[in-house]
């Protein structure tokens, strides 16, 4: 039997809310988001009633997974910032700003997010393709675009070969490896071949490779961004409506003064920051079992606290990442129980209720996690 948002909310009702009523009549649910045997909700805290809200939500949650068919519930308390919730001050009249125009969806794709860094070598591919798969894990339709279109890595990190088919109306059937839809430069030239091409031929490539291709319908697209701020970056930001962005930075203050600009770029235009993840954390020696901080270890967890934004976890360096990177076997898809694979499938779980709850809000609130 089908769950239904409808049974979701029938089921909420008989939650009560703080002051009387129920939390759907008070208008406390934000958003119901439904994908198989799983569901995503949020609620609204107002008032600074995060203490009070919990027990509502583990009630809540309680409530829905009773529901026949459930196997999963994923409840999350959302909440304004205390700017967002006061009253702005009185100011002079201002001539009215010209509004950009509205970005363009992609027709049966429901979320696009973004996975940047503000440099190369973070392993922000490797972080894109895992957490694409974290997401199909958490039950999502996903696809994952690579627009690094000068350093395509992603058929080499799914290990896919071959050229996509052309479908009538000139659109490319994407390729598929592990449940994943996926489309590449590295599909249409050859591996080794450079990509010598100005600005506008990039961004004309990576145009025709989000809208000319039939990705069917997804819950998610992944998009691998190149790394840095330029063409690529800023047209994907402008023209796409991202429903947010993953940033990768290694711990060293280096990576961070870099991923700090891919930061403030996504802020500037408006795309919410789900979170940051940091790569390579630690290493963990195979013969002694002691414990490493080659590049330091915490920078992007207090970066993340000192911009406001969900810090999506750790990820170590180790060897069986980078030889099942190297194979085409990334570890969510070939070892998802194994302790290299907790990493991302956590971080994925984290996007994922972001996504419910921007499902709700269209936007990204601050949220706790069941």
């Amino acid at each position: 039997m089908a769950i239904t948002e409808q049974a979701v909310l029938d089921r909420l009702r008989t939650i009560g809310a703080p002051g009387g009523g129920d939390i759907v009549g008070k208008g406390l649910v934000q958003g119901v988001f439904i994908t198989g045997s799983k569901v995503f909700f949020s609620l609204a805290v107002t008032g600074g009633n995060a203490a009070a809200m919990e027990p509502v939500r583990a009630a809540a949650a309680t409530a829905v997974s009773a529901l026949e068919g459930v196997e999963k519930v994923t409840a999350t308390l959302t909440a304004e910032t205390r700017a967002a919730a006061q009253p702005a001050p009185a100011r002079p009249a201002q001539p009215a700003r010209p509004q950009p125009p509205a970005k363009a969806g992609i027709p049966g794709i429901r979320h696009i997010i973004a996975v940047a860094s503000g440099k190369g070598g973070v392993g922000k591919s490797t972080t894109a393709v895992n957490i694409a798969l974290g997401l199909a894990a958490e039950g999502l339709s996903v696809g994952v675009l690579d627009a690094d279109i000068y350093g395509p890595s992603v058929p080499r990190l799914l290990g896919i070969r071959g050229k996509p088919e052309l479908l009538e109306g000139k659109r490319l059937k994407p390729m598929e490896a592990f449940g994943l839809k996926v489309m590449s430069m590295g599909f249409l030239v050859d591996e080794e071949a450079p990509m010598i091409w100005r600005g506008p031929m990039v961004v004309s490539a990576l145009t025709q490779m989000l809208r000319e291709v039939a990705w069917g319908a997804l819950d998610v697209l992944v998009v691998d961004m190149p790394p840095g701020t330029g063409d690529i970056a800023l047209t994907m930001a402008q023209q796409v409506p991202l429903t947010g962005a993953v940033i990768v930075s290694t711990p060293q203050d280096l990576a961070l003064i870099d991923a700090r600009k891919g930061i403030n770029m996504f802020r500037k235009v408006e795309v919410p920051v789900l979170g940051l993840v940091e790569n390579m954390s630690f290493f963990v020696c195979p013969d002694c079992g002691g414990r490493h901080d080659i590049f330091g270890h915490g920078g992007a967890r207090e970066e993340a606290r000192r911009i406001g934004a969900d810090f999506l976890g750790e990820v170590p360096l180790h060897m069986v990442i980078r030889t099942s990177s190297d194979d085409g076997a990334p570890v969510v898809a070939t070892d998802p129980g194994g302790p290299q694979a907790a990493a991302y499938r956590a971080a994925a779980a984290q996007v994922a209720a972001r996504l419910a709850s921007a499902d709700g809000r269209g936007t990204g609130p601050s949220i706790v996690f069941e």
